[in-house]
């Protein structure tokens, strides 16, 4: 090749890789506007720099359709250097073969209005063909061409009146209705990530390296996209939430040095006191009249969630780790080890209904026959238990053997080994098997509906109820016998009530109370953490 070849070659190949990059920042920007718009941060019929924003949504989709479909017809005309395989790759033309799969049938059921059989085979037709035009071509027409068609045709069905805010779709022997304030924001997304994996395979040149970077780019940005859905949901609830959160909140201070007190203040009772200070927070208290409004409290069901997860905690920590303990150091039978694990991992992923079905038939009419707090701890225990086992297991199969050879080298005894060498080392990982654990049981509604929760009642006295007999079990607790209300099941309640604005509050302090058992089990970690750096 000679100079100036070469130069031209590298320059267009330059151009090239800035078009391609482009391409991949407006598929990404068109993400981010349609997950805004799905949590309403944005309106669908709202506007944008002056511009309405599905005429947005109709530019974008059409110029990264086209703009990738020109890449892949550079690449195909030699006009720039490229390294294309012989075709996509038969998993590419499966993936977008489903697409065209679903799309030719829904097209064929829904809007012509064709029987199953006339269905089913344009829904096959759509899916072969949209396969064929991906495997059969070199890479960069079988990568470009079906990408940059879609994204161009849902860009003119939006540019053209097809898909508006006030569009909507009632399938056919469907109850459900579909708006385009929802519809199109969620095409605008998949086809932003489908649209900047062509990009970013173009800016490599396809080949290896295209689709390497194409696939690092699609777990990128779906990790991505899951740290926004959860950054999302969480400003939605704090959005929401945070009105009848701080409702009617007062704080103040005396003037006058005083000791610690309890005293009205304008009719209202201080929950917070100090010397000088006080603090009303009548969302933490229970149902109390203010003035002309009244602020619903959840007070009993904070009470209610702390008395639940603790119990849990208390009953499936020893046991997960014990069991794990047992599972790694004594037992030397590998087909039970096997047996257990395959139990366990079962165990896990089972429903929680199915936890509270088996609380409701097993542990109720054991306990009186009514909701009470001793079966919701029991059974949330039971759904802890399997990720406790899991995660402990895990963390001392990672201690190294040298740990446990140096104790035994110096003469100490098996279990000491264990409680003072291995435990301790594994111990980060115990907690963070635990953490996971309480973040899923700490929102639970399905099984403690069935087995602990009522409306309406008082926070558990649990401290104070305690009471030693002389005879077996020569310890009562009659506030474990009593139902309770909790903070999933309050939120429940608000919803199915009508009271939208007070169950989003009761969601924020759900998630302030989780997060809190969070940072409590984190802390421990990074304790253990630095112990055993010492």
């Amino acid at each position: 090749m000679s100079y100036e070849n070469a130069v031209l070659v590298e320059d267009e190949s330059s151009s090239m890789e800035q078009a391609a990059a482009g391409l991949v920042g407006l598929s990404l920007l068109s993400m981010i506007l349609g997950w805004t718009t799905l949590f309403q941060w944005t309106t669908a019929t709202g506007t944008l720099f002056g511009v309405a924003l599905f005429d947005l949504f109709g530019v974008a989709l059409t110029l990264n359709g086209l703009g990738i479909v020109a890449l892949g017809a550079v690449s195909a005309a030699g006009m720039a250097e490229t390294t294309p395989s012989d075709s996509a790759g038969l998993l590419t033309g499966a993936l977008f073969g489903l697409v065209g799969l679903a799309a030719g049938g829904l097209v064929a059921s829904q809007t012509f209005g064709l029987g199953l059989v006339g269905w089913v085979v344009v829904a096959l037709l759509a899916g072969f063909g949209v396969a064929a035009v991906t495997v059969l071509p070199r890479e960069d027409v079988g990568s470009t061409l079906p990408t940059g068609a879609l994204s161009a045709l849902v860009g003119l069905l939006v540019l053209g009146g097809v898909f508006t805010p006030g569009w909507t779709w009632s399938p056919n022997d469907f109850s459900a209705t579909f708006g385009g304030d929802v519809v199109v924001p969620l095409l605008v997304v998949f086809v932003g990530l489908v649209s900047a994996w062509g990009a970013a395979k173009a800016h490599e040149g396809f080949g290896t390296r295209g689709r390497q970077t194409g696939a690092y780019l699609l777990i990128g940005m779906t990790a991505v996209a899951m740290l926004a859905v959860l950054l999302l949901l969480i400003g939605q609830v704090l959005k929401n939430g945070w009105g009848p959160l701080t409702q009617k909140v007062k704080f103040g201070l005396f003037t006058e040095p005083m000791f610690w007190f309890h005293m009205p203040v304008l009719d209202e009772y201080v929950i917070l006191e100090a010397p000088g200070v006080w603090f009303h927070w009548p969302f933490t208290m229970t149902g109390e009249t203010l003035g002309e409004e009244t602020v619903n409290g959840v007070a009993p069901a904070i009470a209610g969630t702390f008395w639940l997860v603790l119990g849990a905690v208390v009953f499936s920590v020893p046991l997960g780790v014990g069991a794990a303990v047992f599972l790694t150091e004594y037992s030397a039978n590998e087909a039970f080890t096997s047996a257990v694990e395959i139990a366990t991992n079962g165990l896990w992923s089972t429903p929680s209904i199915v936890y509270g079905l088996f609380g409701y038939a097993f542990l109720v009419p054991r306990l009186g026959n009514q909701s009470t707090l001793l079966a919701g701890q029991l059974v949330l225990g039971f759904m802890m238990l399997p990720l406790v086992l899991i995660t402990s297991y895990e963390a001392i199969k990672t201690v190294p053997d040298e740990y446990r050879d140096a104790s035994a080298a110096l003469g100490v005894t098996k279990w000491e080994t264990i409680k003072s060498v291995v435990l301790p080392a594994a111990m980060p990982g115990i907690i963070t098997g635990s953490i996971l654990g309480v973040g899923r049981i700490a929102g639970e509604t399905a099984p403690i509906m069935l087995v602990a929760t009522i409306n309406n009642v008082p926070a558990p006295e649990v401290l104070g109820s305690f009471q030693f007999t002389t005879g077996a079990p020569f310890v009562e607790n009659t506030a474990l016998l009593q139902s309770i209300n909790a903070l999933p099941y309050e939120v429940y309640s608000n919803i199915t009530q009508g009271e939208t604005a007070h169950a989003w509050g009761t969601a924020l302090m759900l998630l302030i109370v989780v997060l809190s058992f969070y940072a409590v089990g984190i802390s421990m970690r990074i304790y253990f953490r630095r112990k055993l750096q010492q």
